[in-house]
């Protein structure tokens, strides 16, 4: 026993590089190639119905069942061959079947998909098709004609794979069964396992394109829309220049292009870096095949430039124009906002400045009430005064206007020096 403890994900994670083998065909033979996959939230399906379908297609040949939990398998059914895959978004069925049909790619070989199992799948066709698999009889022969029987010339790919190994071919259309049509030609002496791999190679090429091609007319509903907000987002920003309109009003339309702006994005975030995902994956699987040209057919490689690669681009550029927008619309949000704040602050500032000079003036005013004030205090004051200090005219001999008038003063000048004091005892 090993002195140190195993993480507790090392055998899980070690055998998950090894879940889905290859498997290993016999010249010839053809393959029937199923994808399907849920319109609407495809990676939050339930697992469960995909296992449980897969399980239903099992029974109909009494061939064993995958493991719970597992999302692939790879056994024998009946005198073919099954391998299921259950991925993010889709799930995969290919059924191997030895020898090849007299009638090249008829739709019969479909037909190891029961209908009625067809009708029950949980999701719906990504993408089908059929794939025959021959050897070459020697080195030189001719398979020219073939092709040009098999496949639409227009479009017709073929190409020279794996050093000389074989030749695989298609004209990546959809023929009149619903499936599309893949032809590989195995030199003698190639393994089982490699004619295996290109088989392999062949159906992920062919699911990977259809389901990165899934982001192209979002991206085209996506772009009409952007074409729409674009002059709106352009008008709001010169209006900041302008000031034909108030900048709070401004501000309110750059917050709802803003706010819709990033809706889409949210939208179209998942599908786009899929797509992206989903090229790359595309464009690794045939470069691992590496392609030689076969006679003066186009490769696969070109056929992706001038057919796929568009298409690619133009999910690509409508991403970046969203990216822009949502920018553009952000840059535009801050600096008005920044603008209004500055237009508010010198409001604030007028304010405080109209709030110091009525201070100013209540300062003033309440001077003046307090110098009338003592004078009307002082007048009562007086008239107190005075007649208690009348007794005294006579013996001062006095008149009474005399003393009123020599009393006056103080009496003022006690009455300003109280007031006086009362205004510093409420200051303090």
């Amino acid at each position: 026993m090993s002195p140190i403890e195993d993480h507790p994900l090392r055998y899980m994670l070690t055998n998950e590089l090894h879940a889905r083998p290859f498997p290993s065909l016999k010249t010839p033979c053809h393959a029937a190639f199923l994808a399907l996959k849920q319109p609407r939230d495809a990676a939050s399906r339930d697992r469960d119905a995909d296992r449980a379908h897969v399980v239903d297609l099992l029974d109909r040949f009494g061939a064993q069942h995958p493991k719970p939990g597992d999302t692939h398998f790879f056994g024998d059914m009946g005198r073919h061959q099954i391998k299921w895959e259950s991925h993010a978004e889709f799930v995969t069925y290919t059924i191997f079947t030895p020898g090849v049909a007299a009638r090249p790619f008829d739709p019969a070989a479909f037909e190891v998909f029961p209908e009625d199992w067809l009708e029950n799948a949980p999701g719906m066709r990504l993408t089908s098709a059929l794939i025959r698999v021959e050897q070459l009889r020697d080195g030189r022969e001719d398979i020219g004609e073939r092709l040009a029987e098999w496949f639409v010339p227009d479009s017709l790919t073929a190409s020279t794979i794996l050093d000389d190994a074989g030749v695989m071919a298609t004209d990546f259309r959809i023929d009149s069964g619903g499936h599309m049509r893949f032809a590989v030609f195995a030199r003698p002496g190639t393994g089982e396992r490699r004619v295996g791999r290109i088989v392999q190679r062949l159906t992920e090429i062919e699911t990977y394109k259809a389901m990165s091609m899934l982001g192209l007319p979002r991206a085209r509903h996506l772009s009409a829309r952007l074409g729409e907000l674009d002059p709106q987002l352009s008008e709001l920003v010169g209006e900041m220049t302008t000031g034909h309109r108030q900048p709070e009003e401004t501000l309110k339309g750059l917050l709802a292009v803003s706010a819709e702006l990033e809706s889409l994005l949210a939208q179209s975030a998942f599908r786009f870096s899929a797509t992206r995902a989903y090229e790359a994956l595309v464009q690794q699987r045939i470069e691992v095949l590496r392609e030689q040209r076969f006679g003066y057919r186009q490769t696969f490689s070109e056929f992706m430039m001038r057919r796929y690669e568009p298409s690619m681009r133009t999910v690509r550029a409508t991403e970046t124009q969203l990216h822009s927008m949502v920018d553009r619309a952000a840059r535009a949000a801050t600096l008005l906002q920044t603008q209004v704040d500055v237009e508010r602050s010198a409001q604030n500032q007028r304010v405080l400045e109209s709030m110091d000079r009525r201070a100013d003036m209540q300062l003033r005013l309440q001077r003046t009430v307090e110098g009338l004030s003592v004078v009307a205090i002082s007048y009562y004051a007086v008239s107190l005064v005075s007649y208690m200090v009348y007794p005294l005219a006579d013996r001062l001999a006095l008149s009474k206007g005399l003393l009123t008038a020599l009393v006056t003063p103080a009496v003022v000048f006690g009455v300003w020096l109280m007031i006086r004091r009362i205004r510093r005892s409420m200051g303090h």
